[in-house]
């Protein structure tokens, strides 16, 4: 960038004022330029204070980028914790997840002077015995309450793996969906119906599934001191058990949990004796389950399905299961493909170690036709256990209310993907315990920030990261310029009443 005068039909350069790699750096020596020409002097003053270097970057930061999650955290009220070490490894954790120690590179690239590695090490440790867990939360919940979403919670699991070889007392070897064999925890998230999260907490790597949603919800009722609410708790079939059910009804919960097909048979007895296994698209049958096994709670002598209420069914929860065309097609392919899979195995294939609808006895293998025959009969048919009587709400509603679970499971992604809880590093339970702190409240600033923008974290952070606030020096004099807005990112700025000032 150079400042020209034309004399006699040809320019002479007066002065040099530096070079641009960016659109922010051209807009700095634009301005600058400007200055100097509109001054008003006679004579421009071309002393450069010695410097023959022209312009001279001071300062680049990613502003809206760094204004917008600031703005996240502070009306969530996350301010309280007076920790910048703990916010920066939040503000790293949403902007490009990766170890304690490359957060001082991400913070250092956006603009912000981070802290030194020691400094977060010791915000971890400040995590456990400042129980950061404990004021992010009860923030959260606050956030909740105020916007409507604490009349359903949704609950779900998932592992955390860690490069270990060693097992201890918290990382075990367990149960993983994706086959790992590493040391793993198990982590239970409770969120509210729009996939706010209220509580999150780890458990041993080889603990079950359903022995970890009781805790966690006296865990969530303990922290807020609200035994006496009432409140809607919905999980997967993963988390059906007798023990489960009944310790949630007796906490004074209510709650919708699904069922496994399997209890289709004894739970439609009076469907199937009277109507076959014909069902029509979106037709739902509401009717009781048996609390135990060996329970008997339908009697096919009644053409009308059991209405199901506490005090006349102590021994029953209500079942509603709802048929879909597109769920039975679905099924129907995955059948075939068992089925012929099964088929393979029979006729002299290689067994896996265990092949649905294969029979093996001492004559050998055979092809189990009566369980094929069961499971057609079932296609299409998804099923609900509640505690909640029909006069309360009805099988849509209920259904529906199931069908949020979506959202608990997107909020496990964008900790998975856009946060990458895992793989985990740390070795100690309170180092895992403050990552996961870590996790739950960058979780929590992105699913405000979704709700108040309608984009996704991941694309926040591409559209407003390489937006840069520069400061040149030139000539001893600072000059501030910053890249124009998009259309994408004044959309994120306008969605949270940020403006360009």
């Amino acid at each position: 960038m150079q400042i020209a005068a034309k004399d006699g039909g040809r320019h002479k350069i007066l002065e040099h004022l530096g070079s641009a790699h960016t659109d922010s750096e051209l807009a700095a020596l634009l301005q600058s330029a400007r200055e100097k020409l509109q001054a008003g002097q006679q004579e421009l003053d071309l002393d450069l204070g010695g410097d023959d270097r022209g312009a001279v970057i001071s300062t680049k930061r990613s502003r809206w980028l760094i204004e917008t999650i600031e703005t996240g955290w502070r009306r969530l009220g996350f301010d309280v914790i007076d920790d910048a070490a703990f916010f920066q490894l939040v503000l790293g954790r949403l902007v490009e997840p990766t170890s304690m120690s490359d957060t001082t590179r991400v913070v250092g690239e956006i603009g912000l002077t981070p802290a030194h590695r020691n400094t977060y090490a010791s915000a971890l440790k400040r995590c456990a015995t400042h129980d950061y867990r404990d004021q992010v939360a009860k923030k959260c919940f606050e956030y909740a309450a105020e916007t409507g979403g604490l009349s359903l919670l949704l609950y779900d699991v998932t592992t955390l793996y860690f490069e270990a070889e060693k097992e201890d007392d918290l990382r075990k070897v367990g149960y993983s969906k994706e086959r790992r064999v590493d040391p793993q925890i198990v982590v239970g998230l409770l969120v509210d119906r729009t996939g706010f999260p209220l509580e999150i907490g780890c458990f041993e790597g080889n603990k079950a599934e359903t022995t970890t949603i009781v805790p966690m919800i006296r865990q969530f009722q303990a922290r807020h001191d609200i035994e006496d609410v009432e409140m809607v708790v919905a999980a997967d079939a993963g988390m059906l058990s007798a023990t489960n059910l009944k310790d949630l009804d007796d906490a004074g919960l209510k709650f919708i949990v699904g069922s496994r097909v399997t209890k289709a048979p004894a739970d439609l007895q009076n469907h199937f004796h009277w109507n076959g296994d014909v069902f029509t698209d979106g037709q739902t049958i509401d009717t009781v389950t048996p609390r135990h096994a060996k329970s008997t709670v339908n009697n096919v002598k009644k053409r009308a399905e059991p209405i199901w209420d506490a005090a006349t069914h102590p021994k029953s929860w209500r079942a509603i299961w709802q048929y879909s065309t597109r769920r039975a097609a679905r099924d129907n392919q995955t059948l075939n493909a068992q089925e012929a899979k099964a088929r393979g195995v029979v006729d002299g294939g290689k067994a896996p170690k265990s092949t649905r609808f294969v029979k093996t006895t001492a004559k050998g293998r055979t092809l189990d036709v009566a369980g094929i025959e069961r499971a057609r009969s079932l296609v299409g048919l998804k099923g609900y256990v509640t505690n909640l009587p029909a006069t309360v709400m009805d099988p849509g509603e209920v259904i529906g209310k199931y069908h949020d679970l979506w959202h608990v499971e997107q909020s496990f992604r964008m900790s998975k993907t856009d946060l990458r809880a895992r793989p985990m590093f740390h070795r100690t339970k309170d180092a895992i315990e403050a990552h996961l702190t870590v996790v739950f409240t960058a979780l929590a600033v992105a699913r405000y920030l979704q709700v108040e923008t309608g984009i996704s974290i991941g694309r926040i952070v591409k559209i407003l990261r390489p937006l840069q606030e520069i400061t040149v020096t030139i000539a001893g004099h600072l000059h501030t310029a910053a890249d124009p807005l998009t259309a994408d990112a004044a959309t994120i700025l306008t969605a949270l009443e940020l403006s360009d000032r």
